[in-house]
């Protein structure tokens, strides 16, 4: 039975943590021997970290307690020692730092084969890009998330193309499907209204401030409407924007897609958005920015849920009276996107590198 590791930044409750989780979890267990490696400590809430969903599992978590660039000597020897215990036969790394790193030590003890994940496309830290080149002959398959990542790792980042394999994100539409609704009267939201929601980091990637310098203009010509920006840290509601509520980090986005009757998403780059994969489940439409990712997810009905920022509050405005479009998509993402497929798509992958 093949050993594989999967290496990945962090655990704290993310897209790309939850990816690699779901598929710890996932993988066959008569045809795999998994353990996760974590370049920083364990997350100290519970609550908001992917550990529990791993121990549950019966998984093995090791943590490299890496805390900055200084670290990084101690934390490549640390990871080495760890991997010559358990002897892997496939290295599999998720984000940046556990890309890099993890392929210098899996390659200094002789790891046969090393698969580093790409789930962005990096357009801010192009010094990524340089390092990826610059190691990619210690890599044997690089997985991207969608077919505009891997575009973009070809033409910008100068990865091989013989190299590139797309797996997109998968979803447990189920669980999206039947969630309760958030009861968001709590957060002072008036349950007469519509509810667009935003969920992600306060990240310049994201887009938050683009969001927010438009929410004025959009919410005064839609009375009839407010806005739920999940994520960060929580904030007191704006004078500028009434009718916008922060509610900071939350666990529960299956029960706030459920209670929302549209996600918005402004975003300067992505690979391949988790969240809006869990609004398709969820059975929403949605409004993004042209970034990468988006249009695969959304298949023939793209063109009527992207728009560029200029176009932003006109499409905020019609997509809500598109008649069966959260239908259309939530029956897409159980078609196309279910987190089986994933799944099976990797142990695919992990096969063919024995």
């Amino acid at each position: 039975m093949p050993r594989i590791a999967l290496c990945i930044t962090e655990l704290h409750v993310g897209g790309a943590e939850r990816a690699l989780c779901d598929l710890a979890v996932r993988l066959d267990r008569d045809r795999f021997d998994v353990a996760v490696y974590s370049l920083q400590a364990r997350p100290a809430d519970d609550a908001k970290s992917c550990v529990p969903m791993l121990e549950a599992a019966g998984i093995p978590v090791f943590f490299l307690d890496m805390k900055g660039l200084w670290s990084f000597p101690a934390g490549v020897c640390k990871l080495r020692r760890l991997l010559k215990e358990r002897k892997p036969d496939i290295f599999l790394s998720f984000l940046f730092h556990a890309n890099f790193l993890g392929r210098l030590a899996a390659r200094s003890i002789g790891v046969q084969h090393i698969l580093s994940g790409i789930r962005v496309a990096e357009k801010k830290a192009k010094w990524h890009l340089r390092l990826d080149r610059w190691t990619s002959r210690f890599v044997e398959k690089y997985v991207c998330v969608s077919q505009s990542v891997a575009d973009f790792s070809e033409s910008v980042g100068g990865l091989p193309k013989s190299k590139l394999v797309v797996i997109p994100n998968g979803v447990d539409v189920e669980r999206f499907k039947n969630a309760m609704k958030a009861d968001l009267s709590a957060v002072g939201a008036s349950p007469e209204t519509k509810k667009a929601i935003f969920i992600g980091r306060f990240d310049y990637q994201k887009g938050v401030d683009r969001l927010l310098d438009l929410a004025p203009d959009w919410l005064e010509r839609c009375p009839d409407w407010e806005l739920i920006i999940v994520g960060g840290a929580s904030a007191p509601q704006s004078e500028a924007a009434k009718r916008v509520y922060f509610l900071g980090w939350r666990s529960d986005v299956p029960e706030l897609l459920a209670a929302s009757d549209l996600l918005v998403l402004p975003s300067r780059w992505e690979g391949m958005p988790n969240v809006v994969l869990q609004a398709m489940a969820a059975g929403l439409p949605i409004v993004s920015t042209p970034v990468e990712g988006v249009a695969e997810l959304l298949g023939d009905a793209a063109a009527e849920q992207i728009a560029g920022i200029d176009g932003f509050v006109e499409r905020l405005i019609v997509v809500p009276q598109i008649p069966g479009l959260g239908q259309q998509n939530q029956e897409r993402a159980a078609k196309h996107f279910s987190v089986k497929q994933t799944v099976a798509e990797y142990e695919s992958l992990l096969e063919r590198a024995r």
